[in-house]
């Protein structure tokens, strides 16, 4: 069945595996990503979008020893129970060895659902569970409207599905930013601990990473973000533009594509399609046309402002509130009045 709208497009479909059978009582397992024995920010919202599913909500950590931090991080969340598992192969979450645990998780506790954020870890892992258990993966989720029924972008965002699974598991990835983060509360799950069972092969080797460090809000789960376009110029008007206003609001800092690829910032700092999924309650744009790639990444913002001195620049489409002026006046004038109060 195909609905159509000016805006959005919405399309109904009908997942279904060969074998489906009926549906049984919803549980979920929800995987908990955590780095420096921290959970990672948007753990905390696949954790309410696997509330929302119904039933009782498992949470999954996985790693090496030494996880105390994230599971008391994790036991005030409202979560039935926190299943520990750890293993040195999965010290650094590598799908490879990673997968088998959470499909076999899955089979022994009867899980009807199975949750993580839509980040790059999920993105890498869930593929992999699906494939295990001969069952199709929903990306991307912004809503859970009941046991079976998703609603997730597609066409980078100019469309929406609404997806029926008919899977007797069913394996999904949120979109952070639809979600509101699960809040820590009187609750104490009770923790069950063990060596990880059925390890996956080791067919890859973890060299090193290289974080950005940075003293600003994280840009994944910041209130307010301030990002810059091509229209800055250069990398040195970036810094000098961009940066100081993203300091007078207290906002993290972000970049279209263009900005990326012209070297004016970091990739890390990246917002749309190919970048961060964000939804602040303040995004301000400065100097970005508002190229759909763009746009995927940043318009379920509470409030938008644009600067651009184009007035036919397609942000203001979806701009709350648009300045048509010269960003190299314009944004000065507003951080210095910013940074007076």
């Amino acid at each position: 069945m195909l609905a159509v709208r000016r805006q959005p497009v919405t399309l109904v479909r009908q997942l279904s595996s060969i074998g489906a059978h009926g549906s049984r009582n919803a549980s979920t397992l929800v995987l908990l990503e955590h780095r420096d024995n921290k959970l990672v920010p948007a753990s905390l919202n696949a954790v309410t979008a696997a509330k929302k599913v119904g039933g009782p909500v498992t949470g999954l950590i996985v790693g090496a020893k030494g996880l105390d931090g994230v599971v008391q991080g994790s036991k005030s969340l409202g979560l039935d129970t926190i299943l520990v598992r750890t293993s040195d192969d999965l010290a650094h979450q590598l799908a490879e060895p990673l997968a088998p645990v959470i499909a076999n998780l899955v089979k022994q506790n009867n899980f009807t659902h199975v949750a993580a954020a839509h980040s790059a870890l999920g993105k890498n892992v869930f593929p992999r569970v699906a494939g295990l258990l001969d069952v199709q993966q929903i990306s991307d989720v912004m809503a859970i409207e009941s046991e079976d029924t998703f609603v997730r972008p597609i066409y980078a965002g100019n469309a929406i599905a609404t997806v029926k699974s008919k899977d007797p598991i069913k394996i999904f990835t949120v979109r952070a930013a639809s979600w509101d983060a699960a809040a820590a509360g009187a609750g104490d799950a009770k923790v069950d601990e063990a060596a990880a069972e059925g390890l996956g092969k080791v067919s890859a080797k973890w060299v090193s990473e290289e974080l950005s460090v940075s003293e600003r809000p994280d840009l994944g789960s910041a209130p307010k973000v301030v990002s810059g376009g091509r229209g800055v110029k250069s990398k040195e008007n970036f810094d000098s533009v961009i940066l100081p206003l993203a300091d007078a609001l207290g906002a993290a800092v972000g970049a279209s594509r263009a900005a990326v690829d012209s070297g004016y910032a970091d990739n890390s700092q990246q917002v749309g399609q190919t970048g961060k999924v964000v939804a602040p309650q303040l995004y301000v744009a400065v100097g970005i046309s508002g190229a759909i790639q763009h746009l995927a990444g940043m318009k379920d913002s509470k409030t938008i402002v644009a600067i651009n001195k184009d007035p036919e620049a397609p942000i203001f489409q979806v701009a709350d509130v648009g300045l048509v002026a010269d960003l190299f006046e314009a944004v000065p004038e507003l951080t210095q009045k910013i940074g007076g109060k």
